[in-house]
């Protein structure tokens, strides 16, 4: 029996192979749970399509568009999952989306702006708000997030004050969703990974180079660290847990002022 047998959920977010979602799903499948993912488009959907079966028989029962800001999608996906799944145990929300990364912040326009709250941020609330007649006493709902969120980060510009925002509706979700039926909302700050994301941001190659020299544990962070964490965070054993923000960056977060040796 695994951490998770019998534990049904949803997962949004998965793009490809070096998703963190992607991390997620292993870990989540090993331990014996089963959920649906989600695609935007049809480069997307082909993807994940293609890894699904690498999850084994069983795991992936419902694979559906959904755009989070968009409501019939959101709508229409949930008809699903109650037709699927009957009810959910957990959501997992990897998705962020930002413009407006290069130059200053304060010369960022409102579109950008806004673009950058709504999908990276308000998608957890409407994922949350949608899967909540769905979710049984005591499930979970994750998120990912990062330390760009709480500190100055070069040219992550409206993505880290999204991070902001999504860290706090954490907070308040853990708040709304805690007293009636037990629903825990918490996140996970991962150090820089190889994502398809955050290749886009520039310079983010040599930030990843120095967080793994100078993490205290020395490497670079890892879906699949991250997924093992998700995994405890969706399980049981997380069952004190909400409201929360655990980091899963190699220690990096603890570090004032870091330097190459």
């Amino acid at each position: 029996m695994g951490l998770l047998e019998g534990k049904k959920g949803i997962i949004y977010g998965l793009r490809n192979e070096r998703s963190a979602a992607w991390g997620i799903a292993q870990s989540l499948a090993r331990e014996g749970a089963s959920f649906a993912l989600t695609f935007l488009g049809d480069r997307e959907e082909k993807d994940v399509r293609k890894l699904a079966p690498q999850l084994g028989e069983g795991s992936v029962p419902l694979i559906a568009p959904c755009d989070l800001t968009d409501p019939a999608q959101v709508t229409a996906l949930h008809e699903q999952l109650k037709e699927t799944f009957g009810t959910l145990d957990f959501v997992v929300h990897s998705v962020a989306f930002a413009k407006g990364l290069d130059g200053r912040y304060v010369d960022i326009s409102a579109d950008d702006f806004n673009i950058s709250l709504n999908v990276s941020a308000y998608t957890l609330v409407t994922a949350a708000k949608a899967a909540e007649p769905l979710l049984n006493p005591g499930s979970s709902i994750v998120t990912l997030t990062y330390l760009g969120g709480e500190r100055v980060i070069p040219n992550y510009n409206t993505a880290g004050i999204a991070k902001a925002a999504l860290d706090a509706s954490v907070k308040y979700l853990a708040n709304d969703l805690g007293p009636e039926k037990g629903i825990r909302v918490n996140a996970i700050s991962a150090g820089p990974m190889m994502t398809l994301s955050a290749r886009g941001i520039k310079g983010f190659v040599d930030m990843y180079k120095f967080s793994a020299e100078v993490s205290p544990l020395r490497h670079a962070t890892l879906i699949d660290e991250v997924g093992d964490t998700c995994a405890f965070l969706v399980s049981n054993l997380s069952r004190g847990v909400t409201g929360h923000i655990l980091y899963v960056d190699s220690g990096y977060h603890i570090l004032g002022m870091p330097t190459r040796e």
